[in-house]
């Protein structure tokens, strides 16, 4: 029952920043040259990370992730199935290789490490 309840946490929290989402692209005035963010990559949610940016600017999902690699169980490093239960997920293959698609999209833009092979974790110092 309470995985089912944090699921449905999990959808609203969704859908309330897609709806925001929404609200602000509609409300802003159309831009002719509209710069992208600084490390932003097109199509992506995952921007390359550059010094002094916060996880704040990665999509909600990203934010947690990272934010279970800061936390002292995940200092040390965490196996993909790991993270699942630390997030809260069934740690069912499906699951757990999005998970990995998502936390090795994370080391290319420099946002977290992996220590070796499937084990990641956070950053000793950050990206610059």
């Amino acid at each position: 029952m309470q995985a089912a309840l944090g699921e449905a946490e999990r959808a609203l929290q969704r859908l309330v920043v897609a709806r925001v989402t929404v609200t602000e692209v509609l409300t802003e005035p159309p831009s002719a040259a509209a710069e992208p963010a600084p490390g932003a990559v097109a199509g992506s949610v995952v921007p390359h990370r550059i010094e002094g940016m916060a996880a704040s600017v990665l999509a909600p999902d990203y934010q947690r992730i990272v934010a279970v690699l800061e936390s002292d169980g995940g200092r040390a490093g965490l196996r993909c199935q790991q993270l699942a239960v630390a997030l809260g997920l069934e740690a069912v293959p499906a699951k757990v290789e999005g998970l990995r698609s998502k936390a090795e999209r994370l080391v290319e833009r420099g946002w977290i490490l992996q220590v070796r092979p499937g084990v990641f974790t956070v950053l000793a110092t950050p990206a610059g």
